[in-house]
């Protein structure tokens, strides 16, 4: 009789970890890309660019993932673009994600202080070098906790990717079940596999986010230190 534990420590169930592991930050990466992007089209002045980024955002954010992963694989080769299946799903999760990771960036960039913008102006820095050293530094210790949410969505948003044919973690224990009837058995190895990565990805999230409070906590100590310094020189 196969055991759960038979399932979870099979080859098969190995290699559709990866699979989904792959899937996810493949997708979460791009989309971050893209949200940036995003994100910057709406701060910009031009008002058409503007409005393709709302409009990109409301098109993504306003219908299911499910359906344009569906819409992708399907669609797609008949206008003579034919892609994988995981490459398929890869787009199709990106180009969701980046909808609601440019929401979360703009949030993070209207969050760093326009006073940061004017004083890296005033030391001769072009918009390109204080966006890269200023602004996006800062914008990312605010965005990360959400970002951590949306990565950790993400991993159970890609077993939608089974519709598709991707070889995942759900997929698989779909098709072991089919074959001998123990759903109880490949799902909960499934299960088992799902937990494992979300946990993991939450602990490397809290470290990180501890990392940014210690950098922020000696930046600021150390600005303290500069300013007593320069008061007792006057002095």
């Amino acid at each position: 009789m196969t055991t759960i534990f038979d399932y979870v420590f099979s080859a098969s169930f190995f290699e559709a970890a990866w699979v989904t592991l792959y899937l996810t930050i493949v997708s979460m990466a791009l989309g971050i890309v893209g949200g940036l992007l995003l994100a910057l089209m709406k701060a910009g002045r031009v008002a058409p660019v503007r409005w393709v980024a709302d409009f990109y955002i409301w098109l993504f954010r306003g219908t299911p993932v499910l359906l344009q992963l569906i819409f992708v694989f399907n669609v797609l080769p008949t206008m003579g673009l034919t892609l994988s299946a995981i490459t398929c799903a890869i787009l199709a999760l990106s180009l969701n994600e980046a909808a609601y990771m440019a929401e979360i960036i703009r949030g993070g960039l209207l969050g760093v202080d326009k006073g940061q913008r004017v004083a890296s102006h005033m030391l001769g820095l072009t918009p390109v070098q204080s966006l890269r050293y200023v602004i996006l530094p800062q914008t990312a210790r605010l965005i990360l906790p959400p970002t951590g949410n949306q990565l950790i969505g993400m991993l159970k948003t890609s077993a939608l990717a089974s519709v598709v044919a991707v070889s995942d973690l759900l997929l698989t224990a779909q098709r072991q079940a089919a074959g001998n009837f123990d759903y109880i058995g490949s799902l909960t190895a499934a299960a088992i596999y799902y937990l494992i990565l979300t946990t993991a990805f939450t602990f490397l999230l809290r470290q990180c986010e501890r990392r940014l409070d210690i950098d922020v906590r000696s930046s600021k100590r150390r600005r303290k230190t500069e300013r007593a310094k320069t008061l007792e020189g006057v002095a």
